[in-house]
């Protein structure tokens, strides 16, 4: 399996690796699922994330590797709450969070970044880039949350953790994690824009709804 850190084709001058480039692929894939309401789109992000942690162990990313292993326990966590909310038609009802609910997630993700990022600093060798790798291994927990609870706001997490992960990923030398981030910011988008007018569309009075979310 070692051909899976091996050189796919290189871009701009910088290697591109297979991890690297399948990982990302499936992410994309994952994230099209996610738009579309599949459950599929967890076991899809679960197979992205282990792909990538192989990606990014040999350049030591340790917030990158983290938001992986973060990515696995909440893919395997929002696929049964999706499961379970499912209605009959195999689709997942979406609505915004509450005032109170989009507060803690806010609050939540501030206090656990200032917390991680504090723990990355009194211990250097775990990350060269302390604070944005706190912005981003917590920011994926709070948009991972988001999704398996059914909020809209899942996809402007994801758009907070991608303005800091594309640099990112351009500076460590991933290329393509880069331009496939760009790709998602497009795809992140158009899935705002699909969950926003689902919160619209009337719904069944006997539809179920994810568990924790209000019918």
């Amino acid at each position: 399996m070692n051909w899976l850190n091996e050189t796919a084709f290189s871009i701009f001058g910088q290697s591109v690796k297979w991890t690297d480039m399948v990982g990302n692929l499936l992410g994309l894939a994952a994230l099209a699922l996610g738009w579309r309401r599949s459950v599929w789109s967890w076991p899809v992000q679960l197979l992205s994330a282990v792909v990538l942690i192989g990606a990014y162990l040999s350049a030591h990313l340790t917030g990158l590797i983290g938001k992986q292993g973060i990515v696995i326990v909440a893919a395997v966590w929002g696929w049964t709450q999706w499961q379970r909310g499912r209605r009959s038609t195999g689709e997942i009802e979406v609505r915004f969070a509450t005032a109170r609910e989009r507060l803690a997630l806010i609050g939540g993700t501030a206090l656990a970044t200032v917390a991680v990022a504090g723990i990355f600093l009194a211990y250097p060798s775990l990350s060269w880039s302390p604070w944005a790798d706190a912005y981003i291994f917590v920011g994926t927990l709070a948009a991972m949350v988001a999704q398996a609870r059914g909020w809209v706001e899942f996809w402007f997490a994801w758009i907070a953790v991608d303005l800091v992960g594309v640099p990112l990923a351009f500076s460590s030398g991933y290329t393509f994690s880069g331009i496939t981030y760009a790709i998602y910011f497009v795809l992140v988008l158009l899935g705002l824009r699909a969950w926003w007018l689902r919160t619209r569309t009337p719904r069944p009075a006997n539809a179920a709804v994810l568990q924790g979310v209000s019918a």
